[in-house]
């Protein structure tokens, strides 16, 4: 029997570029800021992940563009 993990990736983009990741990592989703060394945090769906990426921005920010990598 093999297990196979799930990992995919999310760049968040807004209006002046990169803003974030989102890493899949089997049924976790890890959300990161660039320019910080921690992980802003681990969510339970992609919903709840983009929402937490998106409370990390400055106050007014528009809401980020997800592309998969």
């Amino acid at each position: 029997m093999t297990n196979t993990e799930t990992h995919r990736l999310w760049v968040a983009h807004g209006p002046a570029g990169a803003v974030g990741t989102i890493q899949q990592d089997g049924e976790t989703y890890v959300v990161r800021m660039l320019g910080r060394d921690e992980p802003a945090g681990s969510y339970p769906s992609m919903e709840v992940a983009k929402n937490a990426l998106f409370s990390q921005l400055k106050p007014g920010s528009a809401w980020p563009e997800f592309r998969e990598h």
